[in-house]
């Protein structure tokens, strides 16, 4: 599957956003995304914008109209994560995005921070102590 490029008016009202919760921007899926003590918490998807919440808020999301779950592949949804409606991103909806980022920053520093990961025995070719 080949991802399109994000809108640039998409990645710089994210970059704006994101500034605000104080997040370190990466690039996944090829796009801008927000991450807190190594989790993704929020991002651009081609010209969609997503959040990972909580599941009270989680619910809230999803029921505004346009919302929905994030599938960036197809047929495999991302646990936690919501993408906002597209009319919140072409309009004058800076606020209400904010908050929603805010929410996932706040969400993202309740969960463990993720340390450097250890290369597998599979990649590394070595085996663990015991194993035959």
């Amino acid at each position: 599957m080949r991802i399109k490029p994000s809108a640039p008016a998409v990645v710089e009202l994210f970059q704006r956003l994101l500034a605000d919760v104080s997040g370190e921007s990466r690039i996944m899926f090829g796009c801008p995304s927000g991450f807190l003590g190594g989790n993704l918490f929020t991002g651009v998807f081609q010209s969609r914008l997503f959040v990972r919440l909580a599941e009270p808020d989680r619910a809230k999301l999803l029921a505004q109209e346009g919302a929905q779950a994030f599938d960036p592949m197809g047929g495999r949804p991302m646990k936690e994560y919501v993408v906002v409606p597209d009319a919140w991103l072409e309009g004058d909806a800076d606020d209400v995005l904010g908050n929603w980022i805010a929410k996932a920053a706040t969400y993202a520093r309740t969960l463990p921070p993720k340390g450097l990961r250890r290369a597998s025995s599979k990649k590394t070719g070595m085996r663990r102590a015991g194993s035959k």
